[in-house]
């Protein structure tokens, strides 16, 4: 089996020495080098070639973000996994990366945060993921079914609300599906974005910049409006309760599911009790199977799911689990997703209102 050859960019040696001990334990994984800045670490990438990079955010000179932005100039292909703190800097520079082209990102190991063991193993499940995809040993997290392209089957009733479920590669995916969406958006859209409470509000704020539509991360109590994209807050499960036009956001921090809070799974399950059929659930490029359960209650409602390609994605876990289980009814790149959840809003709402009208033209008569 080939390996996967990795890049370590830090300007800690310490770092780079538990990073290095660690991951060539996994047979899979052969580090080729080592850097302590960014200027090294870009002769290292001309030099050793690697199928992946991990790169840390802040270091002296060329920091991770200059690197990276260097890099994608003379190799846009290559993934790069940041290496941040969980700190509001390195949370905001972490989503500048992210939407300057690194692939995903690894929290390192704090005090509040995840354990260096569980750091590492997240670390060593990414590498291998997207260095398999890299190499072609695999293309994909879950066997490419044939997906059906048919034409949508929509609804035949009004679409009340969007439910958009993403993570490896999310951030990049949602820069180019929101901002499509038009002002006059007439539903709400709720997303869950796998990411860490500081990273989610940086997220939230990056979108609102670029939208037409305002994005917000989600707070306890707030109340749903049509035209307005929630981000659920790092490690919070979102919900929505109440009814269609008095809906608010509850958040919990329940058990994990899928190893994820926010879970995409807990937020499509709270969505049928009160908008039934009349949701769009649009699963995006990530690793794992968060959110089959979810759209199995959305599909189990009447409602319609549309997942991004293979093709497309970073990792086609989550949607390509999605379309394997035939829980998608269309399979779209991800540059066609924001026209065709725009078509579906506005066909269910004049279907919707063309039945409302031969309906009170037959009352009269």
């Amino acid at each position: 089996m080939q390996k996967i050859k990795v890049l370590l960019v830090d300007d800690s040696s310490l770092v780079r020495r538990l990073v290095t001990k660690e991951l060539s334990k996994d047979a899979e994984i052969e580090i080729v080098g080592s850097a302590g800045d960014g200027k090294s670490g870009l002769e290292k990438v001309a030099q050793l070639r690697p199928d992946v990079i991990i790169l840390d955010v802040e270091m002296p000179g060329l920091d991770g973000l200059g690197m990276l932005k260097e890099l994608r100039k003379i190799n846009p292909l290559v993934p790069v996994l940041m290496f941040s703190s969980l700190t509001e800097r390195g949370a905001s520079v972490t989503i500048e990366a992210l939407s300057s082209g690194a692939t995903d990102y690894i929290a390192k190991p704090s005090r509040d945060g995840a354990s260096p063991e569980a750091v590492h193993e997240d670390l060593r499940v990414k590498v291998k993921t997207l260095g398999r995809r890299r190499t072609g040993t695999v293309r994909s997290l879950t066997p490419a079914p044939v997906p059906s392209r048919g034409a949508p089957r929509i609804a035949p009733g009004i679409i009340h609300a969007v439910a958009i479920g993403v993570s490896t590669g999310g951030p990049n995916a949602l820069s180019v599906v929101l901002p499509e969406l038009p002002e006059e958006m007439a539903v709400p859209i709720f997303i869950v974005q796998h990411m860490p409470a500081e990273f989610t509000r940086q997220l939230a704020q990056r979108l609102d910049a670029k939208s037409k539509i305002p994005v917000v991360e989600a707070q306890e109590g707030m109340q749903v409006k049509p035209g307005v994209a929630y981000i659920a807050p790092g490690n919070f499960h979102m919900e929505v309760k109440g009814k269609i036009g008095d809906a608010t956001i509850v958040l919990h921090r329940g058990a994990l599911e899928n190893s994820c809070r926010p879970a995409v799974d807990v937020l499509f399950r709270s969505l049928p009790p009160m908008y039934q059929s009349g949701v769009l659930g649009v699963i995006l490029t990530g690793m794992g199977q968060d959110g089959v359960k979810g759209c199995e209650a959305l599909v189990a409602a009447g409602a319609r799911v549309i997942a991004q390609d293979e093709e497309s994605s970073v990792v086609w876990g989550m949607p390509g689990q999605v379309t394997q289980r035939g829980l998608a009814d269309t399979v779209l790149p991800l540059t066609k997703i924001a026209g065709e959840v725009v078509q579906r809003v506005s066909m269910s709402r004049a279907f919707a209102q063309r039945s409302t009208m031969i309906g009170s033209s037959r009352g009269g008569a």
